[in-house]
């Protein structure tokens, strides 16, 4: 009878540990949810790192420094 008690004591262990960590599960989800509602939302949504890029074509950036050295030149 003394085998039959621990291994019923094991179980409740094991049944009380995966009760925590359902439990734990359940909070983190919820602390998720919450950060994820109380985050600044943006316009178009998507990667902050590409917000505000136009698509099509581009600026080139060394017109400006052409046209700099040209007028430096002039002078």
């Amino acid at each position: 009878m003394a085998n039959r008690t621990k291994v019923t004591q094991q179980k409740r262990a094991r049944e009380r540990a995966k009760q925590e960590r359902q439990q734990e599960k359940t909070r983190r989800r919820e602390e998720a949810k919450v950060r994820k509602a109380n985050e600044p939302h943006q316009a178009g949504g998507g990667d902050p790192d590409i917000a505000g890029i136009i698509p099509g074509p581009q600026p080139r950036p060394w017109d400006d420094e052409l046209d700099d050295v040209s007028d430096e030149e002039k002078v």
